[in-house]
């Protein structure tokens, strides 16, 4: 909800009106919330077919807001388009105006800057070639262990479950009871480590590092800095800003680096995996996992 500035204050009915409105027009207001942007230009048969519902039943999402119709409930999102307010307002100015809403207001504008800065700072030492090339490696090996212990355990396990969804070569280490040097102890030179640690480097990482060399394995090492001995002794090194106001080094770049090495792994793989991923929900759906329509 912050595509637009004009038209939050429609963003924001739709969101208080939520429970009022029926499911199908419930199915529209969560495009519409989803995608504010293409409300501006898109006419409401676009809009109804983005959402797979019927234009009724946007004119009726309209109304149910204290809308006349759909043209009425467009013109905030259009008047956001004309005056160039459609976008992500500038960082500084609301920064600015953040830091001086109320007492935690300079701790709110200090984290989102810390983290927009750290992605940025991120890909920006980052070329496309060094993540093509280490997305190959992962793609050609047999196995592919993701390392992360303390806040990086579960950004190994998040970076392995999302990839097992079409791979099954992926597993997040240590296992539950296990260690690190054991869970790799029958990897060889067809298998993968990634290596996840920030400064304090975590011994664990550092050692199953050097013993994952020892074995002949392929090492895509993602740390905090250059010289970090995950970076500089690793076939696939990358450095992430972690810089944070709070006491713990910032997750945010490492996970922005990790969905986009995986999903540069995909780009790579043959096409088979694009269908695996599509037969691995089409299951979940068979299966009762998901709910769709959140009422």
């Amino acid at each position: 909800m912050n595509d637009t500035n004009v038209s939050d204050a429609v963003l924001n009915r739709l969101s208080s009106e939520w429970d009022a409105l029926t499911p199908e027009a419930q199915k529209a207001a969560r495009y519409v919330l989803e995608n504010p942007r293409d409300v501006g230009v898109s006419t409401v048969r676009e809009i109804a077919e983005a959402a797979n519902v019927k234009p009724n039943t946007v004119v009726r999402m309209a109304r149910q807001v204290g809308f006349e119709g759909y043209e009425d409930f467009r013109e905030p999102f259009r008047e956001a388009i004309r005056n160039g307010q459609a976008s992500f307002p500038d960082r500084a100015r609301w920064l600015q105006d953040t830091r001086k809403n109320g007492a935690l207001g300079g701790l709110y504008a200090d984290m989102v800057s810390a983290a927009l800065q750290n992605v940025e700072d991120t890909f920006a030492g980052i070329d496309e070639a060094a993540l093509h090339a280490a997305a190959k490696t992962l793609w050609e090996s047999r196995s592919v262990y993701t390392l992360g212990v303390g806040v990086n355990n579960a950004n190994a396990r998040n970076f392995t479950y999302l990839a097992r969804t079409g791979m099954v070569q992926f597993h997040a280490i240590p296992r539950p009871g296990s260690t690190p040097v054991d869970d790799i102890a029958w990897a060889d030179e067809r298998d993968v480590l990634i290596a996840i640690t920030c400064h304090p480097y975590r011994r664990e990482v550092v050692e199953a590092m050097q013993v994952a060399r020892e074995q002949g394995m392929k090492i895509v090492g993602i740390s905090d800095s250059p010289a970090s001995p995950i970076v500089r002794n690793a076939d696939h090194g990358f450095v992430v800003a972690a810089d944070t106001p709070q006491f713990f080094p910032s997750s945010v770049s490492t996970i922005a680096l990790l969905e986009t090495l995986l999903s540069f792994v995909i780009a790579t793989a043959d096409d088979k995996i694009v269908d695996r991923v599509e037969r691995f929900h089409k299951r979940r759906h068979e299966l009762g996992i998901y709910q769709d329509d959140i009422s």
